[in-house]
Protein backbone atom coordinates (compact mmCIF):
# COMPACT_ATOMS: atom_id res chain seq x y z
CA UNK A 1 0.00 0.00 0.00
CA UNK A 2 1.62 3.20 -1.12
CA UNK A 3 0.89 6.60 0.77
CA UNK A 4 -0.26 9.54 -0.96
CA UNK A 5 -0.79 13.38 -1.03
CA UNK A 6 -4.52 14.47 -2.22
CA UNK A 7 -4.35 18.54 -3.00
CA UNK A 8 -7.26 20.72 -3.45
CA UNK A 9 -7.17 23.88 -5.13
CA UNK A 10 -9.03 26.21 -5.03
CA UNK A 11 -11.09 25.98 -1.79
CA UNK A 12 -14.37 26.92 -3.17
CA UNK A 13 -17.45 29.07 -1.93
CA UNK A 14 -14.86 31.46 -0.22
CA UNK A 15 -13.76 35.16 -0.73
CA UNK A 16 -10.46 34.58 -2.10
CA UNK A 17 -8.43 31.64 -2.98
CA UNK A 18 -6.47 28.60 -1.20
CA UNK A 19 -5.47 25.27 -1.21
CA UNK A 20 -5.64 22.09 1.20
CA UNK A 21 -3.05 19.42 1.20
CA UNK A 22 -3.94 16.49 2.74
CA UNK A 23 -1.28 13.77 3.45
CA UNK A 24 -2.38 10.16 3.89
CA UNK A 25 -0.71 7.39 5.30
CA UNK A 26 0.21 3.39 3.86
CA UNK A 27 -3.03 2.11 5.95
CA UNK A 28 -5.11 5.14 3.79
CA UNK A 29 -5.83 7.05 6.47
CA UNK A 30 -4.66 10.76 6.75
CA UNK A 31 -1.48 12.05 8.15
CA UNK A 32 -1.87 15.40 8.55
CA UNK A 33 -3.79 18.16 6.07
CA UNK A 34 -2.98 21.71 5.82
CA UNK A 35 -4.46 24.80 4.91
CA UNK A 36 -2.05 27.08 2.13
CA UNK A 37 -2.71 30.67 1.50
CA UNK A 38 0.15 30.64 -0.95
CA UNK A 39 -0.89 34.19 -2.69
CA UNK A 40 0.66 37.33 -1.71
CA UNK A 41 0.15 41.20 -2.72
CA UNK A 42 1.32 43.05 0.15
CA UNK A 43 -1.31 45.95 0.51
CA UNK A 44 0.41 47.42 3.75
CA UNK A 45 3.65 47.95 2.36
CA UNK A 46 1.81 50.27 -0.96
CA UNK A 47 0.31 51.95 1.56
CA UNK A 48 3.06 53.71 2.56
CA UNK A 49 3.86 56.97 1.18
CA UNK A 50 -0.10 57.65 0.50
CA UNK A 51 -1.80 60.37 2.79
CA UNK A 52 -3.80 59.49 5.47
CA UNK A 53 -7.29 60.71 4.77
CA UNK A 54 -7.31 58.25 1.01
CA UNK A 55 -7.44 55.17 3.11
CA UNK A 56 -11.09 54.98 3.91
CA UNK A 57 -11.16 54.87 -0.34
CA UNK A 58 -8.11 52.74 -0.74
CA UNK A 59 -8.54 49.73 1.76
CA UNK A 60 -12.20 49.66 0.48
CA UNK A 61 -10.14 48.04 -2.46
CA UNK A 62 -9.17 45.35 -0.63
CA UNK A 63 -12.09 43.62 -0.98
CA UNK A 64 -15.25 43.24 -2.89
CA UNK A 65 -17.32 41.32 -0.37
CA UNK A 66 -16.58 43.44 2.79
CA UNK A 67 -15.20 46.97 1.53
CA UNK A 68 -17.43 48.42 4.32
CA UNK A 69 -15.25 47.12 7.15
CA UNK A 70 -12.29 48.37 5.86
CA UNK A 71 -13.89 51.93 5.14
CA UNK A 72 -15.13 52.20 8.69
CA UNK A 73 -11.64 50.88 10.09
CA UNK A 74 -9.72 53.04 8.44
CA UNK A 75 -11.94 56.08 9.06
CA UNK A 76 -11.44 55.53 13.13
CA UNK A 77 -7.99 55.39 12.93
CA UNK A 78 -7.93 58.48 10.30
CA UNK A 79 -10.16 60.21 13.71
CA UNK A 80 -7.15 59.37 15.67
CA UNK A 81 -4.50 60.46 13.55
CA UNK A 82 -6.43 64.11 13.43
CA UNK A 83 -7.67 63.90 16.80
CA UNK A 84 -11.22 64.58 15.59
CA UNK A 85 -13.65 62.53 16.95
CA UNK A 86 -16.97 62.50 15.34
CA UNK A 87 -20.13 63.99 16.58
CA UNK A 88 -22.54 61.24 17.80
CA UNK A 89 -24.92 61.53 14.75
CA UNK A 90 -21.71 60.72 12.58
CA UNK A 91 -21.22 57.32 14.51
CA UNK A 92 -24.64 56.73 14.55
CA UNK A 93 -24.84 56.83 10.59
CA UNK A 94 -21.03 55.01 10.50
CA UNK A 95 -22.77 51.96 12.74
CA UNK A 96 -25.72 51.86 10.60
CA UNK A 97 -23.75 51.39 7.23
CA UNK A 98 -22.00 48.46 9.12
CA UNK A 99 -25.27 46.94 9.94
CA UNK A 100 -26.00 46.86 6.16
CA UNK A 101 -22.45 45.45 5.99
CA UNK A 102 -23.07 42.52 8.85
CA UNK A 103 -26.60 42.17 7.17
CA UNK A 104 -25.60 41.79 3.63
CA UNK A 105 -22.72 39.60 4.13
CA UNK A 106 -24.07 37.10 7.09
CA UNK A 107 -26.80 36.59 4.32
CA UNK A 108 -25.29 35.62 1.66
CA UNK A 109 -22.93 33.12 3.63
CA UNK A 110 -25.27 31.64 5.02
CA UNK A 111 -27.53 31.18 2.49
CA UNK A 112 -26.02 31.37 -0.80
CA UNK A 113 -22.34 29.51 0.04
CA UNK A 114 -22.96 27.45 3.11
CA UNK A 115 -26.29 26.71 2.63
CA UNK A 116 -25.90 24.17 -0.65
CA UNK A 117 -23.96 21.96 2.21
CA UNK A 118 -26.78 21.82 4.50
CA UNK A 119 -29.89 22.43 2.43
CA UNK A 120 -28.51 19.99 -0.49
CA UNK A 121 -25.97 17.78 1.35
CA UNK A 122 -22.04 17.24 1.51
CA UNK A 123 -22.78 14.92 -0.68
CA UNK A 124 -24.27 16.27 -2.81
CA UNK A 125 -22.96 16.53 -6.72
CA UNK A 126 -20.59 19.52 -7.33
CA UNK A 127 -22.54 20.87 -10.35
CA UNK A 128 -25.85 21.60 -7.90
CA UNK A 129 -23.76 22.30 -4.72
CA UNK A 130 -24.13 25.83 -5.31
CA UNK A 131 -27.03 28.92 -5.51
CA UNK A 132 -27.94 27.21 -8.85
CA UNK A 133 -29.27 24.39 -7.01
CA UNK A 134 -30.76 25.77 -4.28
CA UNK A 135 -32.67 28.04 -6.50
CA UNK A 136 -33.93 24.47 -8.02
CA UNK A 137 -34.44 23.20 -5.32
CA UNK A 138 -36.21 26.08 -3.29
CA UNK A 139 -36.55 28.61 -5.26
CA UNK A 140 -39.01 30.65 -3.12
CA UNK A 141 -36.47 30.36 -0.22
CA UNK A 142 -33.38 31.32 -2.67
CA UNK A 143 -35.27 34.57 -3.57
CA UNK A 144 -35.68 35.58 0.09
CA UNK A 145 -31.91 35.25 0.72
CA UNK A 146 -31.23 37.02 -2.47
CA UNK A 147 -33.78 40.32 -1.08
CA UNK A 148 -31.80 39.84 2.44
CA UNK A 149 -28.73 40.75 0.68
CA UNK A 150 -30.25 43.34 -1.08
CA UNK A 151 -32.20 44.66 2.15
CA UNK A 152 -27.93 45.37 3.54
CA UNK A 153 -26.62 46.83 0.09
CA UNK A 154 -29.65 49.05 0.06
CA UNK A 155 -28.62 50.25 3.22
CA UNK A 156 -24.80 50.83 2.42
CA UNK A 157 -26.30 52.22 -1.45
CA UNK A 158 -28.88 54.81 0.68
CA UNK A 159 -25.49 56.50 2.87
CA UNK A 160 -22.47 55.94 0.78
CA UNK A 161 -23.93 56.34 -2.63
CA UNK A 162 -23.21 52.86 -3.95
CA UNK A 163 -23.33 49.57 -2.63
CA UNK A 164 -19.61 48.80 -3.08
CA UNK A 165 -16.88 50.77 -2.02
CA UNK A 166 -18.72 53.52 -0.54
CA UNK A 167 -17.69 57.22 -0.31
CA UNK A 168 -19.19 57.98 2.92
CA UNK A 169 -17.03 58.07 6.32
CA UNK A 170 -13.95 60.58 6.43
CA UNK A 171 -11.88 61.37 9.38
CA UNK A 172 -14.08 63.08 11.81
CA UNK A 173 -17.25 61.59 10.76
CA UNK A 174 -19.24 61.45 7.18
CA UNK A 175 -19.79 63.36 4.67
CA UNK A 176 -23.94 62.98 3.90
CA UNK A 177 -26.44 63.16 6.15
CA UNK A 178 -29.57 60.44 5.88
CA UNK A 179 -33.20 61.96 5.21
CA UNK A 180 -36.15 61.22 6.81
CA UNK A 181 -37.55 59.80 3.65
CA UNK A 182 -34.40 57.69 3.09
CA UNK A 183 -34.86 56.66 7.13
CA UNK A 184 -38.45 54.95 5.89
CA UNK A 185 -37.20 53.44 3.05
CA UNK A 186 -34.67 51.72 4.96
CA UNK A 187 -37.29 50.66 7.95
CA UNK A 188 -39.73 49.25 5.40
CA UNK A 189 -37.47 46.42 4.41
CA UNK A 190 -36.66 45.60 8.08
CA UNK A 191 -39.92 43.33 8.76
CA UNK A 192 -39.16 40.81 5.97
CA UNK A 193 -35.59 40.57 6.67
CA UNK A 194 -36.48 39.55 10.04
CA UNK A 195 -38.59 36.69 8.36
CA UNK A 196 -35.75 35.95 5.87
CA UNK A 197 -33.46 35.32 9.13
CA UNK A 198 -36.34 33.77 11.47
CA UNK A 199 -36.65 30.88 8.60
CA UNK A 200 -32.48 30.82 8.18
CA UNK A 201 -32.71 29.98 12.07
CA UNK A 202 -34.76 27.48 11.78
CA UNK A 203 -33.54 25.28 8.63
CA UNK A 204 -30.38 25.41 10.64
CA UNK A 205 -31.88 24.70 13.76
CA UNK A 206 -33.74 21.59 12.19
CA UNK A 207 -30.30 20.57 10.06
CA UNK A 208 -28.87 20.55 13.34
CA UNK A 209 -31.18 18.03 14.94
CA UNK A 210 -30.76 15.92 12.31
CA UNK A 211 -27.25 16.12 12.35
CA UNK A 212 -26.13 16.40 15.29
CA UNK A 213 -23.74 13.40 15.00
CA UNK A 214 -21.64 15.55 12.19
CA UNK A 215 -21.99 18.72 14.59
CA UNK A 216 -20.24 16.79 17.45
CA UNK A 217 -17.44 15.38 15.63
CA UNK A 218 -16.70 18.16 12.96
CA UNK A 219 -13.71 20.10 14.08
CA UNK A 220 -14.01 20.47 17.50
CA UNK A 221 -11.35 22.04 19.98
CA UNK A 222 -11.27 24.19 22.72
CA UNK A 223 -9.16 27.83 21.93
CA UNK A 224 -10.00 31.17 23.56
CA UNK A 225 -11.98 34.12 22.36
CA UNK A 226 -11.42 37.53 21.05
CA UNK A 227 -13.86 40.58 20.52
CA UNK A 228 -15.41 43.54 21.01
CA UNK A 229 -17.64 44.09 23.95
CA UNK A 230 -20.09 46.27 25.40
CA UNK A 231 -18.98 47.34 29.00
CA UNK A 232 -21.46 45.10 30.59
CA UNK A 233 -20.51 41.86 28.43
CA UNK A 234 -22.78 42.61 25.70
CA UNK A 235 -22.50 41.58 21.72
CA UNK A 236 -20.27 44.70 19.69
CA UNK A 237 -19.80 45.35 16.14
CA UNK A 238 -18.64 48.91 16.27
CA UNK A 239 -16.97 50.05 19.09
CA UNK A 240 -15.97 49.44 22.84
CA UNK A 241 -13.02 47.46 24.31
CA UNK A 242 -11.42 44.04 23.26
CA UNK A 243 -12.47 41.11 25.55
CA UNK A 244 -10.27 37.71 25.76
CA UNK A 245 -11.85 34.58 27.53
CA UNK A 246 -10.33 30.97 27.73
CA UNK A 247 -11.66 27.69 26.58
CA UNK A 248 -13.72 27.46 29.86
CA UNK A 249 -15.52 31.40 29.39
CA UNK A 250 -12.97 32.88 32.08
CA UNK A 251 -11.94 36.27 31.17
CA UNK A 252 -8.26 36.73 30.67
CA UNK A 253 -8.06 40.09 29.33
CA UNK A 254 -10.02 43.26 28.75
CA UNK A 255 -8.20 45.97 27.52
CA UNK A 256 -8.65 49.65 25.20
CA UNK A 257 -8.71 48.29 21.45
CA UNK A 258 -5.50 50.75 20.74
CA UNK A 259 -3.20 48.66 23.02
CA UNK A 260 -3.65 45.29 20.64
CA UNK A 261 -0.12 45.53 20.28
CA UNK A 262 0.41 44.86 24.28
CA UNK A 263 -1.65 41.79 23.82
CA UNK A 264 -1.62 40.20 20.40
CA UNK A 265 1.55 38.96 18.57
CA UNK A 266 2.20 36.93 15.09
CA UNK A 267 3.44 33.35 14.43
CA UNK A 268 4.61 32.45 10.75
CA UNK A 269 4.92 28.99 9.62
CA UNK A 270 6.99 28.44 6.26
CA UNK A 271 3.75 26.70 3.91
CA UNK A 272 1.12 29.73 4.41
CA UNK A 273 1.35 34.00 4.12
CA UNK A 274 -1.11 34.01 6.35
CA UNK A 275 0.29 34.69 9.73
CA UNK A 276 -0.96 33.46 13.08
CA UNK A 277 -1.84 35.81 15.93
CA UNK A 278 -1.67 34.50 19.03
CA UNK A 279 -2.53 35.88 22.87
CA UNK A 280 1.40 36.70 24.39
CA UNK A 281 1.32 35.45 27.96
CA UNK A 282 0.56 32.08 26.53
CA UNK A 283 2.78 31.67 23.90
CA UNK A 284 1.69 29.80 20.55
CA UNK A 285 0.20 27.60 20.01
CA UNK A 286 -1.31 27.63 23.64
CA UNK A 287 -2.02 31.95 22.98
CA UNK A 288 -4.52 31.19 19.87
CA UNK A 289 -8.02 32.38 19.77
CA UNK A 290 -11.07 32.58 17.11
CA UNK A 291 -12.85 35.71 16.38
CA UNK A 292 -16.04 36.07 14.27
CA UNK A 293 -19.92 35.08 14.91
CA UNK A 294 -19.12 31.70 17.25
CA UNK A 295 -16.24 34.28 18.94
CA UNK A 296 -18.35 36.76 19.84
CA UNK A 297 -21.60 34.89 21.10
CA UNK A 298 -19.04 33.08 23.22
CA UNK A 299 -17.84 36.37 24.34
CA UNK A 300 -21.60 37.98 25.03
CA UNK A 301 -23.27 37.40 27.69
CA UNK A 302 -26.25 39.53 25.97
CA UNK A 303 -27.29 40.97 23.22
CA UNK A 304 -29.23 44.42 23.46
CA UNK A 305 -31.85 43.67 21.34
CA UNK A 306 -35.22 41.55 22.25
CA UNK A 307 -34.95 38.50 19.02
CA UNK A 308 -31.56 37.94 19.22
CA UNK A 309 -30.96 38.19 23.08
CA UNK A 310 -33.51 34.84 22.80
CA UNK A 311 -31.65 33.19 19.96
CA UNK A 312 -28.43 33.46 22.55
CA UNK A 313 -30.59 32.25 25.54
CA UNK A 314 -30.78 29.20 23.28
CA UNK A 315 -27.03 29.28 21.66
CA UNK A 316 -25.69 29.71 25.40
CA UNK A 317 -27.92 26.61 26.52
CA UNK A 318 -26.11 24.21 23.64
CA UNK A 319 -22.82 23.72 26.09
CA UNK A 320 -24.29 24.24 29.41
CA UNK A 321 -23.52 28.05 29.85
CA UNK A 322 -19.25 27.26 28.58
CA UNK A 323 -18.03 28.27 25.04
CA UNK A 324 -19.27 26.13 22.31
CA UNK A 325 -16.83 24.73 20.95
CA UNK A 326 -18.22 23.07 17.60
CA UNK A 327 -17.43 24.71 13.96
CA UNK A 328 -20.47 23.90 12.24
CA UNK A 329 -22.06 26.06 14.76
CA UNK A 330 -20.39 29.52 13.42
CA UNK A 331 -23.31 29.14 11.03
CA UNK A 332 -26.24 29.20 13.53
CA UNK A 333 -24.04 31.94 15.33
CA UNK A 334 -23.77 34.00 12.12
CA UNK A 335 -27.50 33.88 11.77
CA UNK A 336 -28.14 35.11 14.98
CA UNK A 337 -25.58 38.11 14.66
CA UNK A 338 -27.76 39.27 11.33
CA UNK A 339 -30.69 39.15 13.56
CA UNK A 340 -29.30 41.62 15.60
CA UNK A 341 -27.78 43.80 13.04
CA UNK A 342 -31.24 44.36 11.73
CA UNK A 343 -32.42 45.00 15.08
CA UNK A 344 -29.76 47.38 15.31
CA UNK A 345 -30.86 49.05 12.57
CA UNK A 346 -34.04 49.68 13.45
CA UNK A 347 -32.73 51.02 16.62
CA UNK A 348 -30.80 53.36 14.85
CA UNK A 349 -32.94 54.63 12.11
CA UNK A 350 -35.34 54.97 15.35
CA UNK A 351 -32.74 57.44 17.16
CA UNK A 352 -33.84 61.33 16.69
CA UNK A 353 -30.02 61.42 16.36
CA UNK A 354 -29.88 59.43 12.97
CA UNK A 355 -31.44 62.74 10.86
CA UNK A 356 -29.02 65.40 12.52
CA UNK A 357 -27.21 67.52 9.99
CA UNK A 358 -24.55 67.84 12.71
CA UNK A 359 -21.83 64.77 11.19
CA UNK A 360 -18.50 66.07 10.97
CA UNK A 361 -16.11 67.59 13.76
CA UNK A 362 -13.52 69.71 11.74
CA UNK A 363 -11.50 70.34 14.70
CA UNK A 364 -7.96 69.04 15.04
CA UNK A 365 -5.76 67.65 17.38
CA UNK A 366 -2.98 66.09 15.52
CA UNK A 367 -1.60 62.78 16.91
CA UNK A 368 0.46 61.26 13.70
CA UNK A 369 -0.96 57.70 15.12
CA UNK A 370 -4.12 56.20 14.94
CA UNK A 371 -5.78 52.39 15.63
CA UNK A 372 -9.05 51.93 14.30
CA UNK A 373 -11.03 48.96 15.04
CA UNK A 374 -14.41 47.03 14.50
CA UNK A 375 -15.84 43.73 14.30
CA UNK A 376 -16.15 42.81 10.81
CA UNK A 377 -18.53 40.16 9.34
CA UNK A 378 -15.76 37.23 10.16
CA UNK A 379 -14.08 38.96 13.13
CA UNK A 380 -11.95 41.62 14.81
CA UNK A 381 -10.52 43.93 12.01
CA UNK A 382 -7.48 46.42 12.91
CA UNK A 383 -6.14 48.88 11.33
CA UNK A 384 -2.57 50.64 12.87
CA UNK A 385 -1.35 53.79 10.66
CA UNK A 386 1.66 56.09 11.57
CA UNK A 387 1.69 59.24 9.31
CA UNK A 388 4.86 62.50 9.40
CA UNK A 389 3.72 65.89 9.93
CA UNK A 390 2.78 66.36 6.75
CA UNK A 391 0.13 63.43 7.15
CA UNK A 392 2.00 60.80 4.70
CA UNK A 393 1.81 57.59 6.28
CA UNK A 394 4.87 55.78 7.43
CA UNK A 395 3.46 52.44 8.66
CA UNK A 396 0.69 50.50 8.22
CA UNK A 397 -0.55 47.27 9.98
CA UNK A 398 -3.56 44.76 9.41
CA UNK A 399 -4.77 42.69 11.07
CA UNK A 400 -8.09 40.81 9.67
CA UNK A 401 -10.82 38.90 10.93
CA UNK A 402 -9.50 35.41 9.00
CA UNK A 403 -5.59 36.04 10.64
CA UNK A 404 -7.28 36.05 13.59
CA UNK A 405 -9.19 32.66 12.49
CA UNK A 406 -5.76 31.35 10.67
CA UNK A 407 -4.50 28.76 13.48
CA UNK A 408 -8.65 27.72 13.90
CA UNK A 409 -8.59 27.19 10.14
CA UNK A 410 -6.12 24.85 9.79
CA UNK A 411 -6.59 22.73 13.13
CA UNK A 412 -10.37 22.24 11.63
CA UNK A 413 -9.23 21.19 8.57
CA UNK A 414 -6.65 18.97 9.79
CA UNK A 415 -9.19 17.49 12.53
CA UNK A 416 -11.99 17.09 9.57
CA UNK A 417 -9.52 15.38 7.10
CA UNK A 418 -8.88 12.67 9.91
CA UNK A 419 -12.03 12.22 10.65
CA UNK A 420 -14.05 12.04 6.76
CA UNK A 421 -11.26 11.23 4.53
CA UNK A 422 -10.22 7.66 4.39
CA UNK A 423 -8.81 5.77 0.94
CA UNK A 424 -7.68 3.95 -1.26
CA UNK A 425 -10.75 5.65 -3.04
CA UNK A 426 -11.03 9.37 -2.25
CA UNK A 427 -14.54 10.88 -3.02
CA UNK A 428 -15.73 14.52 -3.69
CA UNK A 429 -18.01 14.29 -0.75
CA UNK A 430 -15.17 13.55 1.74
CA UNK A 431 -12.82 16.45 0.06
CA UNK A 432 -16.13 18.85 0.19
CA UNK A 433 -16.84 18.24 3.76
CA UNK A 434 -12.60 19.26 4.36
CA UNK A 435 -13.27 22.52 2.66
CA UNK A 436 -16.74 22.99 4.72
CA UNK A 437 -14.41 23.45 7.50
CA UNK A 438 -12.69 26.20 5.97
CA UNK A 439 -16.35 27.53 4.98
CA UNK A 440 -17.22 27.66 8.77
CA UNK A 441 -15.33 30.75 9.23
CA UNK A 442 -16.34 32.17 5.81
CA UNK A 443 -12.44 33.41 5.47
CA UNK A 444 -11.77 36.57 3.41
CA UNK A 445 -8.29 35.73 1.92
CA UNK A 446 -8.62 38.70 -0.26
CA UNK A 447 -8.65 40.62 3.31
CA UNK A 448 -5.75 38.74 5.29
CA UNK A 449 -3.31 38.14 1.87
CA UNK A 450 -4.95 40.16 -0.66
CA UNK A 451 -4.63 37.44 -3.33
CA UNK A 452 -4.99 38.03 -6.67
CA UNK A 453 -5.17 35.98 -10.11
CA UNK A 454 -7.25 32.53 -10.57
CA UNK A 455 -6.41 28.87 -10.11
CA UNK A 456 -7.41 25.55 -11.83
CA UNK A 457 -10.36 23.46 -10.10
CA UNK A 458 -8.54 20.18 -9.58
CA UNK A 459 -7.59 17.50 -7.30
CA UNK A 460 -5.01 15.51 -8.15
CA UNK A 461 -3.45 12.25 -5.91
CA UNK A 462 -0.08 11.19 -6.29
CA UNK A 463 2.16 8.09 -5.53
CA UNK A 464 5.18 8.73 -3.46
CA UNK A 465 7.24 8.63 -6.82
CA UNK A 466 5.17 11.69 -7.93
CA UNK A 467 2.95 9.65 -10.85
CA UNK A 468 -0.46 10.57 -11.08
CA UNK A 469 -2.86 8.22 -9.50
CA UNK A 470 -6.63 9.60 -9.57
CA UNK A 471 -7.79 12.99 -10.47
CA UNK A 472 -10.73 14.56 -9.71
CA UNK A 473 -12.11 17.99 -11.74
CA UNK A 474 -14.88 20.19 -11.02
CA UNK A 475 -16.62 21.85 -14.36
Amino acid sequence: MTAQKITIEPVTRIEGHAKVTIHMKEDNTVDHAYMHVNEFRGFEKFCEGRLYFEMPQITARICGICPVSHHLAAAKAGDAITGQTPPRPANLLRELMHMGQVIQSHGMHFFELAGPDLLLGFDAAPEIRSVVGLIGANPELTIKAVNLRKFGQEIIKTLGGRRLHPVFAVPGGVNKALTKAERDNILTGADAAIETLQLGLKIMKDWAEKNMEDIKKFAVFPTGYFGLTTPENGLELYNGDIRLIDSQGVEMERFQAANYLDYIQEHVEPWSYLKFPFYKKMGYPGGVYRVGPLGRLNLAQKIDTPLANEELKIFKSLNSGKPVENTLYYHYARLIEALFAVERACMLCEDPDILSTEILNTRKNYTGHGVGVLEAPRGTLIHDYTADENGKLLKVNLIVSTGHNNWAMSNAVDSVAKTYVKGPQIHEGMLNRVEAAIRAYDPCLSCSTHAVGQMPIQVEVLNPDGSLRQTLTRD
